[in-house]
């Protein structure tokens, strides 16, 4: 039978986690021109938006349809996890090819109606059209309680630097995923973190209700490129302790990149660790400051999820890493950059 845009529209309206409409805080959802949304009193209202497209941020041969739904709600989702909020609902704009809107489409379902019921956020409009190469974009509404916003530009000289999780590890499960033949399977668990990124929102709203963070973001391209935007927006410097940062290991017959040295040295593999951990992208870890004084409330991990100091803020405006021999040298912005050649 000929499948139209109005069949796609359908599918997505009878998806059970991700209808939203009739309900208090959203009236109206899919099926009108718009939908309604009301604000909760006491709240401010987050928007955020974000691009995934096939080439860029995935590959149609290689990743499970499935985590492509899940992962292009879950990144975006993640700068609302990011300032202490809690997401309401999104609205998500669509384009495939022709080939796409049967098995593929179904699967992609699947996935996106996994990650809308376990991050209670749900559909209530968007777009679909017709396109080669399959393009998604991802506009979410979230809230956070007024005046417990945790922003990037709050950070001051002394104050100590945090991540959460592994850094690292969400580039490596990409390496394996680029030598693996074929697409690879949704239930490979050495791929979890790159297939099925989780935010942090109990984090994020714990850091921000408790107002221990004094700046905070996610790590999306890497703590190189990350620390380097929340530096800026804060106008301090840093620096940075390589031997505290929390790293993945690596295996000898993973095969990342050429070097003039065996990967599988292991005096080499601290380094290539280091390397995916600064400039990797795709952890959706958060990157947060503590003042001194509450340095003591915050624990070595947050339900199950590691929390570790790398290093201390500093009014010089300079970001400064020293290396496992103790050396000092400043830390270059090399993390991801679609517009880097």
């Amino acid at each position: 039978m000929r499948k139209t845009e109005n069949d796609i529209v359908e599918r997505l309206k009878s998806s059970s986690r991700l209808a939203a409409a009739g309900r208090r805080s959203l009236p109206m959802g899919i099926g009108d021109d718009a939908a309604l949304f009301v604000p909760t009193p006491g709240y401010q209202t987050i928007l955020t938006c974000d691009w995934f497209l096939e080439g860029t941020h995935f590959l149609r041969e290689k990743h499970p349809a499935d985590s492509v739904g899940w992962k292009c709600l879950a990144r975006a989702l993640s700068d609302v996890a990011a300032m202490g909020g809690k997401p309401r609902c999104f609205l998500l704009n669509l384009a495939l090819p022709k080939t796409h809107i049967g098995r593929w489409f179904d699967d992609f379902l699947g996935g996106l109606n996994r990650a809308a019921h376990k991050f209670a956020c749900l559909l209530v409009g968007g777009d679909t059209s017709r396109q080669e190469k399959i393009l998604i974009n991802v506009t979410v509404i979230g809230e956070v309680r007024t005046g417990q916003a945790v922003l990037r530009s709050g950070a001051k000289p002394g104050d100590a630097i945090f991540v959460s999780g592994r850094l690292g590890e969400a580039e490596l499960g990409l390496r394996r995923l680029r030598k693996t033949k074929g697409r690879v399977h949704k239930s490979d668990l050495r791929l979890k973190k790159h297939l099925y990124p989780e935010p942090r929102f109990a984090l994020g709203q714990w850091l921000a209700k408790n107002r221990l963070a004094t700046s905070m973001m996610d790590l999306s391209d890497g703590l190189s490129t990350d620390l380097h935007r929340l530096c800026a927006a804060s106008r301090v410097g840093a620096r940075i302790d390589a031997t505290k940062i929390p790293t993945v290991k690596i295996r000898g017959n993973d095969i990342l990149f050429r070097t003039r040295q065996s990967i599988g040295q292991p005096k080499n593999r601290p380094r290539i660790a280091l390397d995916l951990a600064l400039n990797g992208g795709d952890d959706y870890e958060l990157l947060f400051t503590v003042p001194k004084a509450k340095l003591g409330a915050i624990p070595a991990s947050f339900k199950s999820t590691r929390l570790t100091y790398v290093g201390v803020t500093s009014s010089t405006k300079r970001i400064v890493l020293t290396d496992f021999a103790g050396a000092e040298a400043l830390m270059p912005s090399d993390g991801w950059d679609s517009f880097r050649s």
